[in-house]
């Protein structure tokens, strides 16, 4: 076992991808905590996490899988990853929970995109981890639930399991050839953090809400239609969501958001058909996730 895992570690780390060892049959990491770090080996300028003790190093690798069947794990964002999780109900732990792999797709069905082939690995809990190599310069972080239901990413600050690593309910195993693909521009622009407006304020106090909103209502419709071809179905599901907390939060009546963004959708170029379907589902999702953040408030 040490052996096969061995191997596992060192194909990942051929690849690119920092590795770094998970306890044996578990997802946990199996490097020392802060509270029990000595300061002494890596350690001894400050206290290492696991991101940053992840290494492509073949002797490194060697030197610690020799000592142990240790699991693999995959550091995603200094590997250049973004790994998209795609959860099953089983492993919510509910029968009623949504599919990630239904919810995934049919989101890359409203935004006209067929869902990325790249290089993918079955979990041992029946889920699937999409691998994507992420442009020069972006850093992207960790989700839960911002690109579909039960559709997480891990990008810095997370890390996934490696292909070849076992747990008590299973293996995780590849399911196609070694090549990520790069992260689709449609997908990127769901999971990027809009740039702040530096004239907004952080919060929008009482007396200004409406006006923000209207302001905000404009500026997204305006960008929907200046959107290029092969950008107008995320700009404008970007768009949607983005306005849903005003709706959620009182601030703008739905059939405005509606009609602004439905007028700037075919301007761009999309069918009315398009418009309708991309605006009514981004909407309703993020005017729930506003509703629920609000009451949990």
């Amino acid at each position: 076992m040490n052996e096969h895992l061995m191997r596992a570690a060192l194909a990942a780390a051929e690849r690119g991808w920092h590795v770094f060892p998970l306890r044996p049959g578990t997802k946990r990491p199996a490097l020392h905590g802060e509270a029990g770090c000595t300061r002494s080996g890596v350690c001894a300028g400050g206290h290492r996490k696991w991101e940053q003790r992840a290494t492509t190093d073949p002797d490194r690798i060697r030197a610690t899988w020799s000592t142990g069947p240790f699991n693999v794990g995959i550091a995603t964002g200094p590997s250049g990853l973004l790994v998209v999780d795609l959860d099953t109900p089983e492993h919510k732990g509910s029968s009623d929970a949504p599919d990630g792999a239904a919810t995934f797709g049919a989101l890359c069905e409203r935004v006209g995109h067929a869902v990325p082939d790249t290089y993918r690995v079955r979990t041992a809990s029946g889920g699937t981890h999409l691998y994507f190599t992420t442009p020069p310069g972006a850093r992207m972080s960790n989700t839960q639930g911002t690109v579909a239901d039960s559709v997480d990413t891990r990008g810095w600050g997370g890390y996934v399991v490696a292909a070849g690593s076992t747990t008590p309910t299973g293996a995780y195993e590849p399911l196609c050839g070694p090549e990520a693909a790069c992260l689709p521009s449609w997908l990127q622009s769901i999971l990027q953090p809009a740039p702040k407006r530096s004239q907004a304020p952080s919060v929008a106090v009482v007396g200004q809400s409406h006006r923000y909103a209207d302001v905000a209502l404009a500026t997204e419709a305006q960008n929907v239609a200046a959107a290029q071809v092969g950008q107008r179905e995320a700009a404008l599901f970007r768009a949607a969501r983005a306005l849903g907390r005003f709706v959620a939060w009182g601030d703008l009546p739905r059939h405005a958001v509606e009609q602004a963004l439905q007028g700037g959708g075919e301007g761009a170029g999309l069918s009315a058909s398009e418009c309708r379907s991309t605006i009514r589902s981004a909407l309703d999702w993020s005017i729930a996730h506003n509703q629920r953040r609000r009451d949990a408030a």
